[in-house]
């Protein structure tokens, strides 16, 4: 057999090997790897690996924080992750859901062939994540490794039909339905605003009036602010579904989103994000929830309710307000059409639709306060809101 030179390539007793440098090894990649008798196959697989940090020395490619054996359901989701399918065609949410699945999926099943995984393995990796995750956490991990599965099967490293997890039977996770009272709401604002999360007050009034999901409304930018000279409203195409939505914002949430305002550098520009954290800082998930949860504990200790239910107390309203569904799709931004233009005919028609959802809120905030008992709170006013505001405690 002919010598060949290939970097980082060794032969020894017959078989092949792939050495990493120690710049390699703290980019990520694994000290050594097997390529299998000394001959073509090692060699292709010696390239590759070549290849591989060739991308991830030139920027091309993050440094991997773990590189996966070949033929593993690891090496097959990170393929797969380099594909347009996955950077173009899946929306941001659902690379977050498929990313969190994968930190469940990871430990057990990442450096293993697919083809090796039998049922009571996958069954025993689903019970114990029911018992030490919940079972909300068990049933997306089950239902992102099926998703991972055919897609390894389309790129050859496993049999379609052949999927273990396909026999446990998961435990369907309860649906959430907690909801914010107006009342609630309006005391979150007014703590935030008190305890410096001016951004986080602000954030929360929009996201009530709108009923944006919580990662869009963190990702609101002043152009998407427009107005039709009645009102103020917020244009965006939502991150889950790719579809176009209306939000409304009524004159208490412009009382605090004009104060918040004002309190910003006066050089922002049209694509800065609108809420930012005490220190100045764009929002992330993690801060978002985090300022959340400690206004939340604040005011309602012990309670669990989270931000994205904000939304889901919209609906409750409008439905109880006797909504239609079209008033309700158009405010919801669930079952219509995409639009790459606002239009000047356009807003006005779509702006009555969302307007329809916003009076039949109002009716239903007034039907369902008359089914609560007890002593009332205090809710949002401009002018008391606006007195509050200048009286903030320091």
């Amino acid at each position: 057999m002919g010598r060949v030179k290939i970097r980082y390539y060794v032969a020894l007793k017959g078989r092949g090997y792939w050495r990493a440098t120690p710049r390699m090894q703290a980019a990520g990649f694994p000290s050594s790897v097997p390529c299998g008798p000394d001959g073509a196959g090692a060699w292709k697989v010696a390239e590759e690996w070549n290849s591989r940090w060739d991308r991830v020395r030139t920027g091309q490619e993050s440094a991997p924080k773990h590189v996966y054996p070949r033929g593993s359901l690891g090496e097959a989701f990170e393929k797969y992750r380099r594909t347009e399918s996955w950077s173009t065609d899946k929306k941001p949410r659902t690379r977050e859901d498929w990313d969190r699945g994968w930190r469940l999926i990871e430990p057990v099943f990442g450096d293993v062939a697919p083809g090796s995984i039998r049922f009571d393995l996958a069954d025993r990796w689903y019970h114990h994540l029911k018992a030490n995750k919940g079972v909300r956490e068990a049933h997306r991990a089950v239902k992102i490794f099926r998703a991972l599965w055919r897609v390894a099967a389309a790129m050859g490293y496993c049999d379609a039909d052949r999927d273990p997890s396909q026999i446990v039977r998961r435990e369907t996770p309860k649906p959430r339905n907690e909801t914010w009272e107006p009342a609630e709401v309006a005391r979150l604002v007014k703590a935030a605003w008190r305890r410096g999360y001016h951004g986080l007050a602000a954030a929360i009034a929009v996201a009530y009036d709108t009923a944006f999901a919580p990662e869009d409304v963190r990702a609101l930018t002043f152009a998407q602010s427009v107005t039709d000279g009645r009102k103020v409203v917020f244009v965006i195409e939502r991150n889950k579904t790719g579809r176009e939505a209306l939000g409304t914002i009524s004159r208490p949430t412009l009382v605090v989103l004009d104060a918040y305002l004002e309190r910003l550098p006066a050089d922002q520009v049209p694509t800065s994000p609108i809420f930012r954290t005490r220190t100045g800082a764009a929002y992330t998930k993690n801060t978002f929830g985090k300022d959340f949860a400690a206004v939340r504990e604040a005011v309602f200790p012990g309670d669990r309710r989270q931000w994205r239910d904000l939304r889901r107390s919209a609906s409750t309203e409008a439905a109880a307000g006797g909504v239609t569904g079209g008033a309700l799709d158009a405010k919801m931004a669930n079952t219509i059409s995409r639009s790459a233009f606002l239009t000047a005919t356009y807003l006005p028609n779509r702006l009555a639709m969302v307007e329809q959802a916003d009076e039949a809120r109002r009716k239903g905030r007034k039907a369902l306060g008359k089914n609560k008992r007890g002593a009332k709170v205090e809710t949002l006013r401009p002018g008391k809101l606006k007195q509050s505001i200048s009286g903030e405690a320091k």
